[in-house]
């Protein structure tokens, strides 16, 4: 089976278009229709159902994609594997959540990348349940994360304390104009939510609801207003008088977690390149 039928058909699942799959792939509309229907041939049902500017997966789609990408990703980690040239003894295949690569992941690849020049990385960048179950699956060696999954199949090492400050664009205001004026809250995980409800009760009325802190200060920045945040990722911010600490609210500390199998043959590779944290 092509892998490119795999990648197009998750192209198409997500853009839900396929001229826009074309642009993406930088192939024609036609080879893009026609990788779709020879995978439907192959499999014997229609993925998608086509109606005009609408196109949507099927039941059968839908039950295709966890498939399709544990697929494709097993392929690049395999390409990896196999590909190694001979300056590169080993591979570390790693994934982050786009919050802790802004944080400080993005800062430890670097680190790594220049001390071991023996390694081949591989970066993904995605929502922690998927990072997760790629690093069940042994498509990921190593995920950093929020939340450490509840399972004996993985070891959740923790890394280091976040704390979330409530930041605003507003001097000198306090945590009761903060919660109820154009306030975004950014879910940061069920720890968070506990502590922020246990402060905030009532008073809390958020304009905006956001599973990104990245997102969430491009917009505080842009148009105003208060979030809870990552005190590594404002205090720029801070410095320069952007934003502003609401005093009187409590800072909520969270930790970050290393999440990698408990049997893996790169653990002590793994142990080894964590220090560079």
């Amino acid at each position: 089976m092509d892998i490119s039928l795999f990648k197009t058909f998750l192209c198409v699942a997500r853009v839900r278009h396929f001229g826009k799959a074309a642009d993406t792939l930088f192939v024609t509309q036609a080879a893009v229709s026609a990788r779709i229907k020879l995978l439907e041939g192959a499999l014997g049902v229609q993925l998608f159902k086509r109606e005009r500017n609408n196109i949507q997966l099927t039941a059968a789609g839908e039950r295709l994609r966890k498939h399709a990408e544990t697929i494709v990703s097993g392929w690049e980690r395999a390409r990896l594997e196999v590909a190694l040239e001979s300056g590169y003894r080993r591979s570390l295949a790693v994934g982050t959540t786009n919050d802790l690569w802004d944080i400080y992941a993005s800062g430890w690849l670097q680190r790594v990348y220049m001390a071991r020049a023996e390694l081949a990385l591989r970066l993904e960048v995605n929502n922690a349940e998927t990072l997760v179950t790629r690093v069940i699956d042994n498509l990921l060696d190593l995920a950093f994360v929020y939340e450490p999954p509840a399972t004996a199949e993985l070891v959740a090492k923790p890394l280091t304390k976040i704390p979330l400050v409530l930041v605003t664009t507003r001097a000198s205001i306090t945590p009761e104009a903060a919660m109820s004026g154009n306030y975004l809250l950014v879910d940061w995980g069920s720890s968070f939510s506990i502590a922020h409800a246990a402060f905030a009760g009532e008073r809390c009325l958020p304009r905006v609801h956001c599973t990104s802190g990245g997102v969430a200060l491009d917009l505080l920045l842009t148009a105003g207003g208060s979030c809870y945040l990552a005190r590594q990722m404002v205090q720029p911010h801070l410095d320069s008088g952007a934003l502003h600490l609401v005093d009187e609210a409590p800072v909520i500390e969270r930790y970050s977690y290393a999440v990698f199998r408990v049997e893996n043959e790169s653990n002590a590779l793994l142990l080894d390149v964590l220090t560079e944290i």
